[in-house]
């Protein structure tokens, strides 16, 4: 290795073919490496704890059970809110709250025990197995490449020598002195059996090169299954973090859905006086689901636009439970049938309402108009 390096000695290539599945294999490490460390932080973002995970993995110890953040803050919300009066409004809210993130933290608990399983084991098994396997006998190969190196330039000194041994050889015949062809011819003798050997020595060093180099180019050619089997774990990751994303999104529209039922100004909470409140202006909040639901619940909704162009009433269903703000306005309850329709001068975010002898004003994001 020293006297290849330093240029006295010729270094055995590998063929195209090897070095290019060499490149892919290391590749492969290095970003299998970077994805399974960014995930570790994603699922766990606080590095004391990947830590003590980590010491409890290797000590073989179960990891303590304790609560993620969202359960955390759950728990304060349901304290908080039995503390306020379960019986209050606003204490109810903080109940209803804290049970929702505690189901959150529910979700994210199985997320990450899913992406664990699925996705983080199969990488680590990788990097800590087959690549450590692969780089074995990788450095195997290395060493055979350097035996066989050494046997080259053994063959390579003594065929020189055998050169050296002919040229004296020759050169006695033009002698006639008997001691000086006696030293050419020994030297001569002894030179040939030498070569013979180095040249076995040479075959069984590049038989055993040959050999080990096959071994290494079977096993980096298992880096497509490798890669096959992580792309299945990348899926499987891919259905869990969809999974917690769409858990996490239900719960919080059923929790807003619940919320809506709420009173939505609490005088006792604000401290206003009465005669310093002045005429309101409601602005209905859009819910989450309304923003992403059909487009009949839009502003721009044909069915919308023609009952304001044509001055008639058509029957709409309540989608979300609303409390009206003023005297003007229209509660309304999810589910429940009204009769709306337009009123000249009146903003294109509202209708007027009608439920029995109840008039109001309805926002139109709540309602979803009916054949």
């Amino acid at each position: 290795f020293t006297e290849e390096k330093l240029g006295q000695a010729e270094k055995t290539e590998l063929d195209a073919h090897l070095e290019k599945l060499l490149g892919r294999a290391e590749c492969t490490k290095q970003w299998t490496e970077r994805i399974l460390k960014q995930t570790e932080v994603l699922l766990q973002p606080n590095p004391n704890v990947r830590i003590e995970e980590f010491l409890y993995e290797k000590l073989e110890k179960k990891v303590p059970t304790r609560m993620n953040n969202h359960e955390q803050l759950g728990q304060y919300m349901i304290e908080s809110g039995n503390e306020c009066g379960p019986g209050t409004a606003y204490g109810n809210a903080l109940i209803k709250c804290g049970e929702t993130q505690k189901e959150i933290g529910s979700a994210e608990r199985e997320f990450i025990q899913s992406s664990a399983i699925n996705f983080l084991t199969p990488f680590r098994n990788f990097l800590e197995g087959d690549f450590k396997t692969i780089s074995k006998e990788r450095k195997l190969l290395q060493n055979k490449r350097l035996d066989l190196d050494a046997a080259k330039t053994r063959l390579k000194k003594a065929r020189v020598a055998e050169a050296r041994a002919a040229v004296c050889h020759l050169a006695s015949s033009f002698q006639k002195s008997a001691m000086g062809a006696s030293c050419c011819d020994v030297t001569f003798c002894f030179a040939w059996p030498h070569n013979q050997s180095t040249e076995q020595e040479l075959r069984i060093t590049q038989s055993e090169f040959d050999r080990q180099a096959e071994i290494t180019r079977l096993l980096l050619e298992g880096i497509s299954s490798t890669h096959a089997h992580h792309l299945r774990c990348l899926n499987d990751f891919v259905e869990a973090q969809s999974t917690y994303y769409a858990q996490c999104y239900q719960y919080m529209v059923d929790l807003q859905k619940q919320l809506g039922s709420f009173p939505s100004t609490f005088s006792s909470n604000n401290n206003q006086s009465p005669s310093r409140s002045g005429p309101s202006v409601s602005v209905p909040t859009i819910p989450v689901s309304a923003s992403l639901s059909a487009p009949s619940n839009s502003m721009s909704s044909p069915g919308f636009n023609e009952l304001r162009a044509s001055s008639g009433s058509r029957k709409a269903r309540v989608l979300y439970d609303y409390d009206a703000a003023g005297s003007s306005e229209l509660s309304l309850l999810a589910d429940e049938v009204i009769t709306v329709c337009s009123v000249p001068g009146m903003d294109s975010d509202w209708l007027m309402g009608e439920r029995g002898n109840q008039k109001g004003k309805v926002p139109i994001t709540y309602l979803e108009l009916l054949n």
